[in-house]
């Protein structure tokens, strides 16, 4: 094997950059390693340029390997690797958010771009190995891209503590805050965050302390390419003729300016683009479509970065810092869903719903990186006809995938602790119109869901989409971007949150970089959009309503000793399925003892009885009511509770000698007991009446025997459990 390395400090840990003859059919290669995880990057262009496409065809896969944690992973039956797991769509993602702004985006040639994972250790998240990885295997190849670009992530142990630089596993476990942030030449071009209500200026000090890092990495990326790097290949952008460039000035130039600012909406934008189209291709019938169309996207690009940066205009007429208008509801949907809520942005109008289940409905998450159960859920659905179209339905793809997790992100923050709140909680957020951030539509509109079903969250979060047009000398920051600034723009950066703080970030960019003063200056201007939005929804419901929905099931969490969860669960779970056949509740029971009962109110309050009369620990001089079952020769046997069993001996009847309790007690009747004797052995427990209340045999109608051994309730003297033993009829036998 042919290889070289190459080191570099990076958070007080090594990172390394192998690059070897492996994987040498691959137009670029290396082997990223940071403590025991290894991930393997390629890159291959085609060699042909994918004509038809309208659009640079890249493609980034990530690729989870079991292998790589030393653990056979799988269903029962099947253990190979299957389809990407949602964590390995969403860090695939974030490699591709980070190289796809370097592209020119003229190129049609296929660009694929392969993150594979061949080890993972407990410390150290392979999604920064990943996006250096690809941004040295692009570099060091022949494929034309502005890069390099690096990457850093950001986290600290309490929100004022000192920040931290790629910070392990088990310190990122219950953090405030997790930044993972990629950038190039002392700028930002991809942010991926989740934080716990945390402050702007905190979110700025740790922009800052990135792009430092980031600066290293990229001195020391800039080294191998300059090393190790080969001729990049040319691709040049197509260019019209000057006849179809002089057509354009003639007869769509005038017209730019009336369709970009004709209100909300791009179809006037589209149909503009339509006629240019027609007109092109009818006068020059072989050039290529999408370059026609680009050139004609190129020229409203330019007006409206002009027209932003110079005169603060917008497409829809709105201030710079100005939000559509909005509107929100809770509930009004259904007495059968658990909780609803409206929310509209404008043109963009969302519908989320909550669903409230047991701690059995938890998903099971068993992935190379997680192993864990998740009892919150957010997903995203992006159906065809929320922007006016058609097209598949079913299924999720990488964006609702995306969008999903942001905003699941966006609300964990809020969401009470399992301890506080044991429910399983599930959140759809339907798009049912599209014009502008329906993932930060679908955060107000499950806040407004989770309120309306009453789940007490912390606080309500609202989130806002901000842009930015870029100008060579002036920029301008847009707030609730929609429309042609959503295409058009230079970024796309939803910042979601409380009115405490933050509680997620995600940056996209269509340039290469973003200064961090821009980044600052958006995050204000987010958090005073931010409060506004949760104005409005807090005048909808202003806070989480009292009750759950009567159609959402009740959970009744009680603790029992961990000796007792054996006998709750019976020999092949016999006793714990009878329970939940007599009565309609799920149980679930955890190792530590902790019990959740759920179902309808009176289900559950019937199966807490009987789990709590099973695992009762009975100390003598307790009373209860008990019930009687049956009686025999030597006494009745009675029913404490849902399960607890006992016997009250004869001589526990009455304060005198009986001879008989046949006829004086029927089966299903109440009497008072209480605890006389317990054998731990042989988990017994007996019961006196006359202990409980010494008249109530004599009002029963029993009267004193007139046998001998009369003797205050003793049997010739004996006590009755000695009495028992002579006489061979211990209970149970």
């Amino acid at each position: 094997m042919q290889k070289k390395e190459y080191s570099m400090d990076a958070g007080g840990r090594t990172l390394t950059a192998t690059f070897s003859d492996l994987a040498n059919q691959a137009h670029g290669s290396v082997l990223m390693k940071y403590g025991e995880t290894v991930v393997l990057v390629t890159a291959v262009i085609s060699k042909d340029a994918k004509e038809a496409a309208g659009y640079f065809p890249l493609t980034v896969d990530y690729e989870e390997k079991f292998y790589a944690t030393g653990r056979i992973l799988g269903s029962r039956f099947v253990k190979r690797e299957g389809r990407p797991s949602d964590e390995a769509i969403l860090t695939g993602r974030v490699v591709d958010r980070s190289i796809r702004p370097l592209f020119d985006s003229h190129i049609r040639n296929e660009v694929h771009v392969v993150v594979t994972v061949l080890s993972i250790d407990e410390e150290n998240d392979p999604d920064v190995l990943g996006i250096i990885g690809a941004s040295l295997a692009l570099g060091v190849s022949q494929i034309p891209w502005n890069g390099p670009v690096s990457a850093v992530r950001i986290g600290s142990k309490k929100i004022d503590s000192p920040l931290t630089v790629n910070p392990p596993y088990p310190a990122r476990d219950g953090a405030p805050f997790d930044l993972l942030i990629c950038g190039k030449d002392g700028a930002i071009n991809m942010i991926e965050a989740e934080a716990a209500e945390v402050p702007e200026e905190r979110v700025a000090e740790a922009f800052t302390l990135a792009v430092g890092e980031l600066e290293k990495i990229q001195k020391w990326q800039k080294g191998i390419i300059a090393e190790r790097g080969k001729v990049k290949l040319s691709i040049p952008k197509p260019v019209l003729s000057p006849e179809a460039i002089a057509l354009f000035a003639k007869t769509i130039a005038p017209k730019i300016d009336a369709a970009i600012f004709s209100g909300p909406g791009k179809d006037a934008m589209y149909a503009l683009e339509d006629e240019w189209i027609a007109l092109a291709m009818g006068e020059f019938p072989d050039t290529n479509k999408n370059d026609v169309l680009d050139y004609c996207m190129d020229a409203v690009n330019i007006h409206l970065h002009k027209e932003a940066t110079s005169k603060k205009r917008r497409a829809d007429g709105r201030k710079v810092d100005e939000l559509r208008p909005l509107f929100a509801q809770a509930g009004g949907l259904s007495k059968t869903v658990h909780g609803a809520g409206f929310f509209y942005r404008g043109g963009t109008h969302i519908l989320s719903v909550l669903t409230l289940g047991s701690p059995k409905d938890s998903q099971v998450i068993e992935g190379m990186e997680v192993r864990t159960k998740k009892y919150f859920m957010h997903h995203y659905n992006f159906p065809p006809f929320s922007s006016g179209e058609t097209g598949r339905m079913g299924g999720a793809n990488r964006r609702a995938i995306g969008h999903g997790a942001l905003a699941e992100k966006a609300l964990r923050a809020i969401i009470p602790p399992k301890e506080k709140f044991p429910y399983t909680i599930r959140i759809v957020s339907e798009s049912m119109a599209s014009n502008g951030s329906t993932s930060m539509g679908s955060v107000c509109g499950s806040t407004l869901a989770l309120m309306d079903g009453g789940v007490p969250i912390k606080n309500p979060v609202a989130g806002i989409a901000m842009g930015v047009m870029m100008g060579s000398k002036e920029y301008q920051i847009l707030t609730d971007i929609q429309g042609p600034e959503d295409e058009h723009g230079d970024m796309d950066f939803k910042v979601a949150g409380t009115r405490e703080g933050i509680t997620a970030i995600q940056l996209d960019i269509k340039v290469g970089s973003i200064p961090v003063a821009v980044l600052v200056e958006a995050l204000t201007l987010a958090r005073t959009a931010r409060l506004s939005i949760l104005k409005t929804i807090t005048d909808a419901i202003p806070a989480p309503r009292p009750d759950l929905n009567p159609s959402a099931p009740r959970i009744i969490q009680i603790r029992i000793p961990v000796d007792k969860i054996g006998a709750v669960i019976g020999s092949g779970g016999k006793v714990i399925n009878g329970i939940i056949e007599t009565t309609g509740a799920d149980i679930e029971i955890e190792d530590d003892g902790t019990v959740y009962i759920s179902g309808l109110v009176d289900a559950a309050t019937r199966a807490k009885e009987i789990v709590e009369g099973i695992t009762h620990e009975y100390r003598i001089g307790e009373r209860f009511e008990a019930e009687v079952l049956k009686t025999l020769d030597f006494g009745i046997v009675v029913k404490i509770g849902a399960a607890q069993e006992g016997l009250v001996h004869i001589s526990e009847i009455a304060p005198f000698r009986i001879d008989t309790v046949n006829g004086f007690f029927s089966p299903g009747e109440k009497v008072p007991v209480v605890v006389c004797a317990i054998d731990p052995e042989r988990e017994k427990v007996s019961f006196s009446i006359k202990g409980a209340d010494p008249t109530f045999a004599e009002r029963k109608g029993f009267t004193p025997s007139t046998n001998l051994g009369y003797n205050g309730g003793e049997h010739h003297g004996r006590p009755p459990q000695e009495n028992d033993r002579r006489g061979g009829r211990r209970f149970g036998r």
